[in-house]
């Protein structure tokens, strides 16, 4: 039944991607992030829906009428240098075929974002793409959440098998992540009873969080709370749901979670800890060593006996920073790094030029919130090794379309404005407006003027 629900939902919509882009990247953001798929049982579990649903909306985009355009910038073109540099290190790489598998894969991911850059043009498909995001997420936050209460948070919450949330620690970035898109999506919504199922939503997220067990979610969740806090627009409601959710976790947790977390404080009697650590070390010795890094797929036993401190203690790399440094050496950590800064400066700078114009309150706070999920991605994701997740990537072409709409909204706000009669001329000196009566005179004009008396 889940198998023909799946095929009958995208196989209806296909005809819709082909004459309306948007549709495919709500689809694809579908089945990206929640996976219905993954969920069945049947033929639906291993069909390519990702490539067909791809496949439609490039037709799509090719054939609508829109105009089109990449929004060139400095973070999109830093990640297509990110991406030639990545080929450049899978040629080189330990294990090729390894490392072209996944260069393929990041390929493949970042030419939806680059689609999403060209079709969502507009405040309507942008606001679609949060909501379609937060929905596939917030279904697993909300199962989570009750499931956690349910069960006292003695089970992990995780995801379904095959996918970048599977695991308990990936799922819990993904929710951390998510937390502040709801939150967006609450603050902007009119209707009560939506705006509480949202707030609903986010609570039980923020718990499905917790109940996965995660180190490095309680670390994401503390620091992303402070930045909600800061950044929300209500900071006494925001308080209080954060007093709520703590107050919930603190009840619903058994004691062998708080004896998991306690770890944080005595790595060094915690293996997995120690396990990070070494492979943080060998990362930093293979870069050091090599221009390109060790290419993707690098952290094996053969690469630990030549370049960790404990040669026979071989474990994930588990941190975004660390698996850039080694798989793409000093060169390809720094592009990665200049591009989430830059982002994030991209994110400050829209809030600084919207703060007091009331009709763009909307992206200012979408700029608020993106930021508080990087913070989410930054800090949980210091200890787990996503750094070609697609949600990730999505948050930069967020920030970039967004700041792309406020340019064009104040620009056309500034025009509007401009008092009639005066006529704005760019000269060698800048910009200068002149009254139309008293515009400098042309050519033809000063060759004719009548001599004064």
């Amino acid at each position: 039944m889940r198998d023909l629900l799946v095929a009958a939902i995208i196989f209806g919509l296909l005809p819709m991607v082909l004459r309306r882009p948007q549709v495919g990247i709500y689809l694809w953001c579908w089945i990206s992030y929640m996976n219905p798929h993954r969920l069945a049982y049947g033929f639906a579990l291993n069909f390519p829906w990702a490539y067909t649903i791809a496949i439609a909306t490039l037709m799509g985009m090719f054939f609508s009428k829109e105009p089109k355009r990449i929004l060139w910038t400095r973070e999109t073109i830093l990640i297509l240098i990110l991406l030639g540099w990545a080929a450049i290190t899978s040629m080189t790489a330990f294990f090729p075929d390894l490392a072209w598998a996944g260069w393929v894969k990041f390929f493949k991911i970042l030419l939806m974002t680059f689609v999403t850059l060209i079709v969502i043009n507009n405040r309507e498909r942008l606001i679609g793409v949060i909501w379609m995001i937060a929905l596939s997420l917030g279904f697993f936050g909300i199962k989570g959440g009750i499931f956690t209460i349910a069960k006292g948070g003695v089970h992990r919450v995780q995801g379904p098998d095959g996918t970048f949330i599977a695991g308990n620690n990936e799922m819990a970035l993904a929710l951390v992540m998510t937390v502040p898109l709801i939150a967006y999506l609450r603050n902007q919504e009119k209707r009560s009873w939506l705006k509480l199922g949202l707030t609903g939503a986010m609570l039980l997220t923020a718990i499905a969080g917790i109940g996965s067990q995660s180190r490095g979610a309680l670390v994401g969740m503390l620091a992303m709370g402070l930045f909600l806090w800061m950044k929300s627009r209500n900071k006494i409601m925001t308080m209080l749901m954060i007093v709520i959710s703590v107050g919930a976790i603190a009840s619903i947790m058994p004691q062998e979670w708080y004896a998991r977390m306690q770890t944080t404080k005595s790595y060094q009697e915690d293996d997995s800890a120690l396990g990070r650590i070494n492979a943080w070390h060998t990362a930093f010795n293979v870069a050091s060593a090599r221009i390109t890094g060790g290419g993707i797929e690098m952290f094996r036993p053969s690469v630990f006996r030549e370049y960790a401190p404990e040669p026979g203690r071989v474990h994930d790399v588990h941190s975004v920073y660390f698996e850039m440094m080694g798989e793409h050496g000093f060169i390809g950590f720094g592009l990665f790094m200049s591009i989430m800064v830059l982002t994030w400066m991209k994110g400050s700078s829209i809030i600084r030029r919207t703060k007091r114009i009331p009709e763009m309150k909307w992206a200012q706070e979408l700029a608020a919130m993106t930021q508080v999920s990087m913070i989410g991605y930054a800090t949980c994701g210091a200890f787990l090794g996503l750094s070609y997740f697609d949600y990730y990537w999505h948050l930069v072409a967020i920030m970039v379309i967004l700041n792309h709409l406020v340019t064009q909204q104040l620009a056309e706000s500034a025009a509007q404005t401009r008092p009639v009669g005066f006529r704005q001329t760019t000269g060698p000196g800048g910009e200068r407006n002149f009254p139309a009566e008293r515009l400098p005179p042309s050519p033809a004009q000063a060759a004719f003027r009548m001599p004064s008396r």
